[in-house]
């Protein structure tokens, strides 16, 4: 069924860095190459993931590869996309990558969460009080996992691939995921905080919408690894608190 979109397969090539999905390779075919992650049919939280790809992907073109076909056969859901060649994005400080990553993070802010994709601010129900989710909420569709594995490189652009976790929130949030994404790569706090200032949606952000963020995602992270192994990552996310 695959060939039916591809026409014959004449290479396969396995990726080995997909996060959210079981299955990825590209695909070299008579129409060209093709990229394609799966998920086991019987996997119903994968493959809501992947639903929720699909639904946002008209939404996401220009920012993140176009998709061209989502089939069911042989106990697989897979999706097929437009193949972009690229790198992972290298976020240290110094790298010639922030500025194109950056270029990327502007376009994205402009689209709209398109309807059925869930509010960033139910991520945090049971941790913040009603008053401080409303704080949270908003119409950009926001990626929520901007990890170096999802961005990826060419000669002169950046796409942002993976949308299985979209949520609709406030503009500024995937630029504070982002910014943290830059103090892992052992960017200094000040010059991750100084390029996260270049963003309008971050600098004018309101504080106490910074703070609620990070104080549910740390204690989501809490709760899930516990007090000690959170802290490394919890420090980052204080970081930008503390900037707002």
């Amino acid at each position: 069924m695959v060939e039916a979109h591809t026409g014959p397969v004449d290479a396969v090539r396995e990726v080995a860095d997909g996060l959210t999905c079981r299955t990825a390779a590209v695909l070299k075919a008579g129409s060209g190459q093709v990229f394609v992650k799966g998920a086991p049919a019987d996997d119903a939280r994968a493959r809501a993931g992947q639903a929720m790809e699909a639904a946002v992907n008209a939404a996401t073109r220009g920012v993140g590869p176009r998709l061209l076909w989502q089939v069911v056969a042989g106990g697989w859901d897979l999706l097929g996309f437009e193949y972009v060649e690229g790198r992972h994005a290298d976020l240290a400080a110094g790298s010639g990558d922030l500025a194109l990553v950056a270029d990327v993070l502007r376009a994205a802010q402009a689209v709209r969460a398109p309807a059925g994709v869930p509010s960033f601010a139910d991520r945090f129900v049971g941790v913040l009080s009603p008053e401080r989710l409303e704080l949270l909420r908003g119409d950009t569709l926001l990626h929520t996992d901007t990890n170096p594995h999802n961005l990826l490189v060419g000669d002169d652009r950046v796409w942002i691939v993976d949308w299985a976790m979209p949520a609709a929130g406030p503009a500024w949030v995937d630029v504070a995921y982002t910014t943290v994404r830059l103090m892992e790569a052992d960017c200094p706090p000040r010059e991750a905080l100084a390029w996260a200032a270049q963003f309008p949606s971050w600098t004018a952000a309101d504080p106490r919408a910074v703070e609620a963020f990070v104080a549910g995602t740390c204690r989501l992270w809490e709760r899930q690894i516990g007090a000690r192994g959170a802290r490394p990552s919890n420090a980052r996310f204080t970081a930008l608190a503390v900037a707002a």
